[in-house]
């Protein structure tokens, strides 16, 4: 448990918020541009609002996501999220059980689209990244690091 929870505190996975227009084609464009630079999505959410979109999202090359976002006008924010390998769907009530145990609250939460290994995975956005990583160790889950999830 240790050595995974300090290899997390040294790489920890990348979120990237980009805020967008709502305006047809503007999803697409963010995704082909990343594409085309040999930079895949590993996990993806948009939250939609009138005006505009955030599309969060996880990317196994942050470094270079980061360049060309600035490179292309797309404004973005960038924090830590917490990636948890799972080995279906009935392992979420586990999850959430481990985080609720831990006193953790959960601001949101997402799917991977996939992963190297083929596991699923989720991303989850929790206000104690350390402790709940601790409390997810201490039941058995795998919490990713950066490095687990570039291809």
């Amino acid at each position: 448990m240790a050595d995974t929870h300090l290899s997390i505190g040294m790489d920890p996975v990348k979120q990237f918020s980009v805020f967008t227009e709502n305006r047809v084609g503007r999803l697409n464009d963010l995704t082909a541009l990343l594409k085309a630079n040999n930079v895949h999505i590993m996990a993806l959410t948009v939250l939609d609002t009138t005006d505009s979109a955030i599309v969060r999202m996880i990317v196994d090359d942050p470094d270079k996501a980061r360049e060309l976002m600035i490179s292309n006008d797309f404004p973005y924010t960038e924090c830590n999220v917490l990636a948890v390998e799972i080995n279906d769907e009935s392992d979420l009530k586990g999850v959430l059980s481990a985080l609720l145990e831990a006193e953790i609250n959960v601001h949101y939460i997402y799917s991977f689209i996939k992963r190297p290994a083929d596991r699923a995975a989720l991303a989850i956005n929790v206000e104690d990244e350390d402790v709940a990583a601790q409390a997810l160790n201490h039941r058995g889950f795998r919490v990713l690091t950066q490095r687990d999830i570039s291809r």
